[in-house]
């Protein structure tokens, strides 16, 4: 096991004075290796949650604990957001340096793990380009890129595609398994998406609205490695239909 959220509990502050309850007793546990999807109605915690495990937002109570020591941080834990944030005035090379930079990584050693994990994401011929030369699905593939750079223990990603087209966004979800299988990352993955949970996740943790739970977690069963025809055997349509219902 990488982590477990014990009973973790977060309540925010409105701007009126008014206590949010946004996760109320949340237990769960991340376990080395696997690929695990949040999904949830909107509003019920899985961002908060995420960022949590990053260490980016304190419990109000309850605890993380990563194989029994406190919360990791920085260079444990890579972070992938909805949108790219890449830093327009930086080559793709220099933002996917920018956190071994941060961490006092040799320069010339920095270039070397970039280039490396531009060509893991199919960019290496984008090193000297700049953000706004890219689609939007390379400027994502940088962002992986970014988060993979300096060999985290785990990859948190905060529906990293759903700005994209479907065509773009079917492509991304292969090409992040093949990333998948080839560093062996722990993966947290936040989607709406049932379809994309089912494809990707070896579990699925479904939250209730808010204040979000844990309402129930599904180990997904499907053939490995996964592949387009997946998406046509009845195995799948079921998962579908099972995820669709939880949420329901």
């Amino acid at each position: 096991m990488l982590i477990e959220v014990q009973g973790v509990t977060k309540t925010f502050v409105s701007r009126g004075g008014e206590q949010v309850v946004a996760l109320a007793e949340t237990t769960l546990d991340v376990q080395q290796g696997e690929f695990l999807t949040l999904i949830g109605p909107s509003g019920c915690g899985k961002s908060t949650l995420l960022r949590m495990l990053a260490g980016l937002v304190e419990p109000t109570s309850g605890r993380i604990v990563w194989q029994g020591t406190a919360p990791a941080r920085g260079s444990e834990v890579g972070f992938v957001f909805q949108e790219p944030v890449l830093l327009p005035w930086l080559s793709v090379l220099d933002n996917v340096r920018f956190p071994l930079d941060t961490f006092g990584v040799d320069r010339r050693a920095g270039d070397e793990a970039a280039r490396q994990t531009l060509e893991l994401v199919g960019l290496k011929d984008f090193a000297r380009a700049l953000p706004k030369e890219l689609s939007g699905g390379m400027k994502q593939r940088a962002a992986i890129a970014r988060a993979l750079v300096y060999k985290p223990r785990l990859v948190l990603m905060d529906e990293p595609f759903s700005a994209l087209d479907l065509l773009t966004r079917d492509r991304m979800n292969d090409e992040l398994l093949a990333i998948r299988a080839e560093v062996g990352a722990t993966i947290v993955f936040v989607t709406h998406s049932v379809e994309e949970a089912a494809y990707l996740s070896d579990r699925v943790a479904v939250m209730s609205a808010r204040p979000g739970q844990i309402r129930t977690i599904h180990t997904i069963d499907l053939p490995a490695p996964r592949g387009e025809a997946v998406k046509d055997l009845p195995a799948f349509h079921a998962w579908l239909s099972q995820l669709r219902r939880d949420l329901r």
